[in-house]
């Protein structure tokens, strides 16, 4: 049964990968962790989804919190505030990348993975079958 507090942090995932479209045309003006972020993203998206569940749960809520905060325009310092608006932005983002590498290391690894094409041990072949 899920405390009221997991169920808070579902409804934040939820909404990061609802608004990824939004959070993904902010991006571009945080240059430096455009790539980071992303991988932050994919990340949720994927733990969301139910690809990608070898991941505590403190790391999601982390990536999904700071991506709600990249998005929200009304944060510390408004986005509107040209050279400045996007800084704490960029501070959250290092801070939870900081927070999270590992876990970004590791799905990253899983993602390299999934990737690769399967092969069978017996005869180290890619695993297709061949109809004849």
């Amino acid at each position: 049964m899920s405390t009221p507090s997991e169920t808070k942090h579902d409804i934040e995932i939820a909404k990061v990968t609802q608004r990824a479209q939004d959070i993904e045309g902010k991006l571009p003006k945080l240059k430096k962790f455009v790539e980071q972020a992303q991988l932050i993203l994919a990340m949720v998206k994927d733990y969301w989804a139910g690809r990608y569940r070898e991941v505590p749960y403190w790391a999601i809520s982390a990536g999904a919190l700071a991506l709600l905060y990249v998005l929200n325009p009304a944060d510390i310092l408004p986005d509107v505030i040209i050279g400045v608006g996007y800084l704490d932005d960029a501070t959250v983002i290092a801070f939870c990348l900081k927070l999270i590498d590992t876990e970004l290391v590791r799905y990253v690894e899983w993602q390299a993975a999934q990737s690769a094409p399967q092969t069978t041990p017996a005869t180290g072949q890619d695993g297709k079958v061949i109809d004849v």
